[in-house]
């Protein structure tokens, strides 16, 4: 017959509840009580089962994610690093997607994750000062990417650090007419990055003595198919710029499309610069800043951890650093440029070429 946890506890001199605490690794218990409980669990060859071990603790193994869309590669991105660190820990991820606003108010009335999970990781979304008080009425450790919620751990970038450092290298490259392709503004859900990273761009301008255009900035939506309209907007100016800052890769992968059919080269003709580092700009050759974003899902993962396990009472926060990578399609301003003139095409690359390399 195989071994109980009795037995274990018996052979250890220990209660149950010790016994099932030492096998999880779980805090308050001294390490000589954990390597005696190890040492009978060997002898008696019995192992901890997941359900059993479920009951007694209340607790379901599972960690879940909640994100605002699910189809779209930097969250899939985030998602994929916590699940790595998870299924590493023997954790299960549920992954509860409220890209629709009338899902995203019957989560907040229903809170369908209660009791489903031991912990909760929140992807930028936007929240009201209600839904923030809604999570961590849940009585479940919090990690939140983006977004600040007090009381909750919490992984971010510095957004506006990112904008700033990309717009600045525009003008040390001597460019004065530079574009902005912006991510989702005047969206009702109140998504704050696109807003931190216009901002930034806006006043790196001010600072160096550039007069603010509004038609300089176009919606791009963080899609390619927008990017590609948001750059084509830009080019249709009377005075169109010199250089373009795109909020998301995606979109600067869009625009450098529309360059390449309208016989336009980056950096020759306008130079163009992302944001995110995605696994397709070394390959296009795209200047851009780099985020480390399936590393943040990783970082929220162990914060979870850390809390569940008790190594980490308090509440975190860590800003995860960006930087600039220079390739190829930002270079020095032309000292003198026609914006009406427009080269004729060149030899390149068939116009679908850059939908079929990002497609997933």
């Amino acid at each position: 017959m195989a071994a109980s946890i009795i037995d274990v506890a018996r052979r250890a001199e220990v209660s149950t509840a010790t016994v099932s605490r030492a096998l999880r690794g779980l805090p308050n218990v001294s390490e000589a009580t954990r390597e005696r409980v190890l040492r009978a669990a060997e002898e008696l060859q019995y192992s901890i089962s997941p359900h059993a071990s479920s009951l007694a603790s209340g607790r379901t193994g599972t960690v879940g994610v909640v994100l605002p869309f699910v189809n779209r590669w930097f969250y899939s991105q985030v998602v994929a690093g916590i699940d790595s660190v998870l299924r590493a820990n023997d954790h299960d991820l549920l992954l509860y997607n409220l890209g629709d606003e009338r899902v995203h108010e019957r989560f907040f009335a229903r809170m369908p994750l209660r009791r489903r999970v031991d912990a909760l990781i929140v992807l930028n979304l936007p929240l009201s000062a209600a839904e923030c008080e809604a999570l961590v009425s849940m009585e479940v450790p919090v990690a939140v990417l983006g977004t600040r919620i007090p009381g909750c751990w919490h992984v971010s970038i510095d957004n506006a650090e990112g904008a700033s450092t990309a717009v600045r290298h525009l003008i040390n490259l001597g460019h004065r007419r530079i574009g902005m392709i912006t991510g989702a503004l005047g969206d009702p859900r109140g998504f704050t990055t696109p807003i931190v990273r216009q901002h930034a761009y806006r006043t790196v301008l001010a600072q160096a003595g550039i007069p603010y255009d509004p038609d300089l900035e176009a919606p791009g939506y963080f899609g390619i198919e927008e990017g590609a309209s948001a750059m084509a907007q830009l080019l249709s100016l009377p005075d169109p710029p010199t250089a373009v800052f795109a909020e998301s890769d995606q979109m600067a992968f869009g625009a450098l499309r529309t360059l390449n059919r309208m016989g336009l080269r980056a950096p020759g003709d306008v130079s163009v610069i992302g944001f995110d580092n995605h696994e397709t700009a070394e390959l296009l050759d795209l200047t851009t800043i780099a985020q480390p974003v399936a590393h943040q899902g990783e970082l929220l993962a162990r914060q979870i951890l850390d809390a569940l396990s008790g190594a980490s009472e308090e509440p975190t926060r860590v800003v995860v650093p960006t930087r600039l990578v220079v390739r190829g399609t930002t270079g020095a301003a032309r000292v003198a440029r026609s914006p009406h003139r427009h080269p004729s095409p060149r030899p390149g690359p068939e116009p679908d070429q850059h939908d079929r390399t990002t497609a997933r």
